[in-house]
Parts: C-alpha cells; structure tokens; sequence
C-alpha cells in the first residue's frame, strides 16, 4: 500500500513537469512567454522572396515578432500575416521591407515605423511595402549579361582577301 501511494505520487510529479514543459514549448515558440500578448496584422508584397512562417519581424535591428503565415491573394500578391508583441504600436504608414541578413542569409521583415499620429488596429494591412531583392537573379544577370554581351555583337565579316603574315 505504501509502494502504491509513493507510485502515485511520483506519477503525478511526472505527469505535472511533463505539462509544464509542453505549456513552455508552445510560450516560448509563439513568443508570449511573459504573458505580454501579440495581435496580428498583414502586409501585401508582389513578392515574398522566401519568407516563410517563422521568419523574424525587425523594428532597429530588435526582433519584435514573426511570420505567422505568407498566402497568395487573387491578384497574385503574397500576403504575409505578421504575429507582433501586443506592446508594440505601429503608426498607419509604417514601411514593411523584406531584408536578407547578410549576403546570403536568412529572410526577415523590416519595419520602419512613420510619423503618423494614428496607429495600425490588429488585423489591418500595412499599405507601403517593398519586396525582396533577388540576388541570385541580380548575380546571374551580371555573370552572364557580360557573356550576352559578346554573343550580341556581329561577327566579323569574311572577306576573299588573302591574309598575308
């Protein structure tokens, strides 16, 4: 009887630490660990340029959120759903810029916060907006634009004139 109650008691133990991992799993990953909210709001981008859920959301280099989910509009747009700290007040013509760290690193959003009195409302759309450079397109042009180049200009032309050394 008294090895039972002990089993029970170090079950209970268990079974509570276990809860209370998962609980700080799913705190930490959706960034509410200290209970400080987060609302939503979406921005339109003509491209996404790899962005994908899980990507940062910078305001002056400080990360203030994620990518909560980038779709596709019926104009061919991406929308991309950004989780942002509750704390966080964005005026109506803040810029939102997709950005890459480094050369080739990874995607983030970068916010640049206006002078407008007003602020963004969760779920409303961020209007101004800038997609992503392609770099691999922009190294790729310059690469080979300079063979195109050569392969552009016309051949010389042949005559029937010997060619004397």
């Amino acid at each position: 009887m008294k090895q039972t109650k002990l089993e029970l008691i170090v079950g209970a133990f268990v079974l509570v630490g276990i809860v209370a991992i998962a609980w700080l799993a799913i705190k930490i990953g959706s960034g509410t660990l200290l209970g400080g909210g987060t609302y939503l709001l979406e921005a339109r981008f003509a491209n996404s340029g790899g962005i994908n859920a899980g990507s940062n959301v910078i305001v002056a280099g400080v990360s203030v959120g994620r990518v909560e989910s980038v779709r596709l509009d019926s104009d061919y747009n991406a929308i991309v759903t950004l989780r942002l700290q509750k704390t966080l007040k964005l005026p109506t013509d803040t810029m939102a810029a997709i950005k890459t760290s480094g050369l080739i690193g990874d995607r983030y959003i970068a916010l640049a916060p206006g002078a407008d009195d007003t602020h963004l409302a969760p779920g409303e759309r961020i209007t101004d907006t800038e997609s992503a450079v392609d770099i691999e397109g922009l190294i790729s042009r310059f690469a080979f634009g300079s063979v195109d180049k050569k392969t552009d200009e016309p051949a010389p032309a042949k005559t029937n004139e010997p060619i004397i050394h």
